[in-house]
């Protein structure tokens, strides 16, 4: 509790009637009797102050929130007092993070249970920890100011982006997942798996058709096959160096974790087997491939925690594990950003051993900071030197992607914002062709 401004200006409004007393001796007595009664006035406005006791306090926070996602939490608090009062609230959400809606003014009426809600933005996946909520109110007469602290420690995981498998399974229900960017393949009747005889369509392919089956029913039979399932997607995430780099909020490894996740989900809901690998310097983690739209929840519950590491990358140790671990035929998907030519010589060194038995995707990061830079006009001979020197990296960049997909590997450069939706296509395609 602390005096307000009221309080000091009516104490200061009392002692200047101190002043007449140098000309007079009755004034004295007025200024003594004013001081004493503006006295009197804080002490029953002190005692009138509403105790901590006389309030009820929850927090509720989702089970899991999402690193970089605007996640809703609720306040819910009730005033025992006699009277209606107003007080500002605020709450300690955990750091980092960004939160709005807060500090916020809040009634107090007495005996009902009413509501406050916000929303926290974490930047970073883990466990996290909300601490503390602070009120703040005037006494009644308004002399002091009523600072009220109610310890409320709460802690809570940050997941990868899980608000976006949601929007990604309601546009897979609802066949819409052409809005999210992803080009649409036609699956049916493209597989190499047997399905059943049918009677042949004009759009049909010639050599679809059956001539035994059409020689038996003198009619024109087609074969049609469906996509296979059960087969092995391997993630392999590159947690070194390179993907600490942050754009805005988050890192490259939280860019790519998040499309990682979402291109797990598709391959989980078409039948596949999904495992993931995440290598630095050393293996970070393994998790075996796993079935089930519900296994999901098993590869989150095992990566949530995962932190890039500001050590090289072994990409020699990463592909010898992935030999090891997958000996036979599988799609691996390597997300990870190149730094420079020599960064990416050296990982397309080690990917070209990849190329037997498995079919291999290397999904880069753009560096958006020399797009940009490279698309820039010039207004000075040194940034005209600058934006020179970006384009020739980002060509040699190219160049060196260009002669990945040259060596049989499937090489894909995308934004962060488009890095999902090209994966997810990609994977698509390669289903379609059957080339797993």
């Amino acid at each position: 509790m602390t005096p307000r401004l009221q309080l000091l200006l009516s104490v200061l409004a009392a002692g200047l009637l101190y002043i007449p007393a140098c000309f007079s001796s009755s004034w004295a007595a007025v200024g003594t009797g004013a001081t004493v009664f503006v006295i009197m006035l804080a002490i029953i406005d002190w005692l009138r102050c509403p105790a901590l006791s006389q309030m009820d306090v929850n927090r509720k926070v989702g089970r899991v929130l999402s690193v970089g996602a605007r996640n809703p939490i609720t306040i819910e608090y009730r005033w025992k007092g006699r009277s209606s009062w107003q007080a500002e609230l605020h709450d300690e959400p955990p750091h980092p993070g960004t939160f709005d809606g807060l500090p916020a003014v809040v009634p107090l009426v007495p005996g009902r249970w009413l509501k406050l809600a916000y929303h926290f933005t974490p930047a970073r996946r883990g466990n996290v920890t909300f601490q503390s909520i602070h009120w703040r109110a005037r006494s009644p007469w308004g002399f002091w100011q009523l600072h009220w602290l109610i310890p409320l420690p709460m802690t809570t995981k940050v997941y990868p982006d899980v608000q976006a498998i949601r929007g990604v399974e309601l546009l897979a229900r609802q066949n819409r997942l052409a809005e999210s960017g992803v080009r649409m393949t036609r699956l049916h009747g493209k597989g190499s798996a047997f399905d059943r005889l049918r009677e042949y369509r004009r759009e049909d392919e010639f050599r679809s058709i059956d001539w035994k089956a059409s020689a038996r029913q003198e009619s024109l039979i087609a074969r049609e096959y469906t996509i296979e399932k059960n087969q092995t997607i391997v993630l392999v995430l590159d947690s070194g160096r390179s993907m600490c780099h942050a754009e805005g909020v988050a890192t490259h490894f939280d860019r790519a974790l998040n499309s990682a996740l979402l291109l797990a989900y598709t391959a989980l809901r078409q039948g596949d087997h999904v495992g993931l690998l995440a290598c630095s310097s050393k293996v970070q983690a393994s998790i075996p491939p796993v079935r089930g739209l519900r296994s999901i929840d098993t590869l989150i519950r095992n990566i949530y925690d995962i932190e890039p590491e500001y050590t090289s990358t072994d990409y020699q140790l990463m592909v010898d594990e992935l030999r090891r671990r997958y000996r036979k035929r599988a799609l691996v998907v390597v997300l990870t950003y190149a730094l420079d030519d020599v960064h990416l010589e050296q990982m397309a060194r080690q990917f070209r051993r990849l190329r037997s038995p498995h079919l291999v995707i290397c999904a880069f990061l753009s560096p958006e900071s020399l797009v940009k830079q490279a698309d820039s006009v010039p207004q000075t001979d040194q940034q005209a030197f600058e934006i020179a020197a970006a384009a020739d990296l980002l060509q040699g960049h190219r160049k060196t992607l260009r002669d990945l997909t040259a060596m049989g590997l499937f090489a894909i450069e995308a934004t962060p914002e488009t890095l999902t939706s090209q994966l997810i296509s990609r994977y698509l395609e390669v289903k379609a062709r059957s080339l797993i």
